[in-house]
């Protein structure tokens, strides 16, 4: 997937999340942007992988891309780090929900991820679609569609307060 479908995943699931808690919506959505970008640091075409192509280069060296940085292990390890480091959990909330949507966006291309790496198999779901696609602008739209959709009754208040 690209760029701008991690991000509207990112920001999806970040508003979705703020159905059910009582966390900041809009902390949540910055945090899920990041977190949406961050799994990409394995590739130095990336939005993240420009932005830090010291670190991508060394991540994809080690690791190679879709490998450690799409995986259940480097979820769990960013986790520890952020309930370690971050004192507002709904940051570290939003950053592994980025994150996750990432890792299942994804899953849905050919190549899919190594989510329990180092085991090696590639796991994908059942349908996949090529990234860069027409299919793929269909999954942006459809996103956009369940943002607007989340984040409507947030919008209504906001309208209301003025």
């Amino acid at each position: 997937m690209q760029g701008n479908t991690h991000i509207i995943g990112g920001i999806t699931a970040s508003l979705a999340f703020a159905q059910i808690s009582n966390d900041n919506p809009l902390v949540l959505v910055g945090a899920g942007v990041i977190g949406a970008l961050l799994p990409d640091i394995c590739h130095g075409g990336s939005k993240i992988g420009r932005k830090f192509p010291v670190i991508s280069k060394i991540v994809n060296t080690l690791f190679g891309h879709r490998s450690f940085t799409h995986s259940l292990l480097f979820l769990f390890l960013v986790g520890m780090l952020l309930h370690t480091f971050i004192p507002y959990e709904s940051i570290s909330l939003g950053i592994l929900l980025g994150m996750a949507s990432h890792v299942f966006l994804d899953m849905g291309t050919k190549k899919g991820v190594k989510l329990f790496f180092p085991v090696s198999i590639s796991v994908r779901l059942p349908m996949t679609i090529k990234t860069g696609s027409k299919a793929e602008k269909v999954v942006f739209m459809l996103l956009t569609m369940l943002s607007v959709f989340f984040s409507y009754e947030m919008i209504v208040n906001l309208v209301q307060s003025v």
